[in-house]
């Protein structure tokens, strides 16, 4: 790092990087369902300039992913089954809620967690109750793991007084309902045809990384700009695309999770140099952090595939170019919805 970085950057940084690795390295060792969700959660809280949770925080964070894939169990998925229309019309107003939330001024990470949520039952919601239910377990131990990691990287890595003033400053301007509700259309219009598709889809549990993936295209696109979404899209998948796929081959020389561990960290250290800015975001902040992320929902759930046989490689390459797709297609929704709700403002204004 230069020595001329502002502490506040460079203290995030480190938190980044170190506790998305220490929690891969724990969820890994322990060796629990889905750990690979567990750094997918550091990498979305600790990527954003927030300041420690609190006890209170923290458990609406466990709540905001437990309780959402619990109820769509237990309500929306059989509402699908057996009232499909009327269970199309909950999933709808779902989705729109999550986005809906975080682009009208609420926390970005409660809106992120929450789609997560959704999208993940729906990946699964084609299989079997049983399916669900254990991937519902597993959310549910790593939620409450993530968030004990996210504790312990602040306080191996705790804020400065610099942060605790940009703190006390004055809030920005909150987005008008209109934009907030146009932004949050925009999100479910990414989201909504993915999620529905992957809910009648077979054996769809094996593509939850792809899910993820979407989830966190939907929270990117809340943007006004057209092409700053679909630039900010495209280059997330390819620079985390590219880290998984450096990644991987290093990882197939020399298998191990100490590797495993440090090559994460050292992906954290480099992306984090451009996500964090002085006491703030840097200028693409946001499209770094989220190709970090797009690289852990990449690599790991290959990893974990590695232990099951010699096709991991197949699957790793698979689930990449099903990310790129599902990425083209974003982009392509992104200018779709916007060519539409631009020619509908047009056309209000000349009448």
């Amino acid at each position: 790092m230069p020595i001329d970085m502002h502490p506040v950057a460079a203290r995030r940084i480190l938190r980044l990087a170190f506790g998305t690795a220490l929690a891969l390295w724990v969820s890994q060792a322990m060796g629990w369902g889905l750990s690979f969700i567990t750094p997918v959660l550091l990498s979305v809280i600790l990527a954003l300039p927030l300041p420690a949770p609190g006890f209170k925080k923290s458990l609406v964070f466990v709540l905001a992913l437990v309780v959402p894939v619990w109820l769509a169990t237990w309500l929306l998925l059989p509402l699908l089954t057996y009232h499909p229309m009327t269970g199309m019309l909950l999933l709808i107003a779902a989705c729109f809620w999550s986005f809906y939330y975080s682009a009208s001024g609420g926390s970005a990470v409660l809106g992120a967690i929450l789609t997560m949520g959704l999208a993940i039952v729906a990946a699964v919601g084609s299989d079997s109750i049983v399916a669900v239910i254990v991937v519902n377990q597993a959310l549910t131990l790593n939620a409450v793991t993530g968030i004990a990691m996210v504790s312990l990287a602040y306080g191996l890595f705790p804020d400065l007084p610099e942060e605790n003033d940009v703190k006390k400053r004055p809030q920005a301007e909150q987005p008008s309902r209109d934009a907030a509700i146009r932004s949050a259309w925009r999100s479910t219009a990414i989201v909504l045809p993915v999620v529905v598709f992957f809910l009648f889809y077979a054996g769809s549990a094996s593509y939850l990384a792809v899910m993820i993936k979407v989830a966190s295209m939907g929270q990117q696109a809340e943007n006004d700009n057209t092409v700053a979404v679909g630039k900010s899209l495209l280059m997330s998948t390819v620079i985390g695309g590219i880290g998984a796929v450096i990644m991987w081959n290093v990882l197939s020389i020399w298998p191990s999770l100490i590797m495993y561990t440090l090559l994460v960290a050292l992906a954290g250290l480099i992306m984090g140099r451009r996500v964090f800015q002085g006491q703030g975001m840097a200028v693409n902040g946001g499209t770094w952090s989220y190709a970090f992320l797009t690289m852990l929902v990449i690599i790991a759930p290959a990893v974990m595939d590695g232990a099951g046989g010699n096709a991991a490689g197949a699957k790793f390459f698979d689930r990449l170019a099903m990310m790129g797709f599902a990425t083209l297609y974003g982009v392509a929704a992104v200018y779709v919805f916007d060519a539409f709700w631009r020619g509908k403002a047009v056309q209000r204004v000349v009448e």
